[in-house]
């Protein structure tokens, strides 16, 4: 199975950390965080595509074409458009279903063994500041209905962990606009909801990593959940 991890955005809110560094390549411990992510990915995985832009050469020379088994392809994302953008880059060299997750995000492993399990599914947490995220609306089941960016006012509620699975069906809807530059793949998932069943899987743990605080709480989140 494939995993495509999105790695191209230059990380803007973490100041000069990112002056010459691609934010996933920022260390944890002393190594990338995708270096961390990549030993996150389940067994399954036998190929990452990486979508590369802000200084994605960095990228490219650490990893080479291979990485401790794993193929390692990719993709540069010259205009920055989005995860929705980002992925009809990767539209040719899919096959079949596909993890996708962002660059500076860190997860349970066992919650994205759990994604791999499923078809169509997002990777929801509930939270006690739903406000900084999208807010996940699901119907009775458990199936998405509705992403709320930033929802104003909403403390508590599952939140888009940003990890998913889909196969080449995500292709046939059209990218939906969240800024006038940028497309979100999420909303894309929300149209396909409309179609087809899409879980929300419900995370264990999970550590967005977008601003120089957080090195440390991602720090603290690997010694918990997976550095020994």
């Amino acid at each position: 199975m494939q995993a495509v991890i999105l790695a191209a955005g230059r990380g803007v809110r973490m100041g000069k950390l990112t002056e010459n560094t691609p934010k996933p390549m920022l260390e944890l411990f002393g190594k990338p965080m995708l270096e961390w992510k990549l030993e996150m990915l389940p067994k399954a995985i036998d190929e990452v595509i990486f979508v590369i832009g802000y200084h994605g050469n960095q990228v490219e020379k650490h990893f080479g074409g291979q990485w401790k088994g794993l193929k390692i392809t990719y993709v540069v994302q010259d205009e920055l458009n989005g995860s929705g953008g980002a992925m009809f880059l990767v539209k040719d060299m899919l096959k079949g279903k596909a993890l996708v997750t962002m660059g500076d995000d860190l997860y349970h492993p066992a919650d994205l063994e759990r994604l791999t399990h499923e078809n169509i599914a997002v990777l929801g947490l509930e939270v006690e500041n739903a406000e900084q995220y999208g807010l996940l609306e699901t119907n009775a089941e458990g199936n998405l209905l509705k992403i709320t960016e930033r929802p104003h006012g909403r403390s508590t509620g599952i939140v888009n962990a940003a990890a998913y699975i889909f196969d080449e069906k995500f292709f046939r809807y059209p990218l939906i606009p969240i800024s006038e530059k940028e497309y979100g793949l999420p909303q894309t998932l929300v149209e396909m909801g409309k179609e087809y069943p899409v879980k929300v899987v419900m995370a264990t743990a999970w550590q967005p990593v977008g601003r120089p605080e957080d090195i440390e709480k991602g720090e603290a989140f690997l010694k918990k959940y997976w550095h020994s």
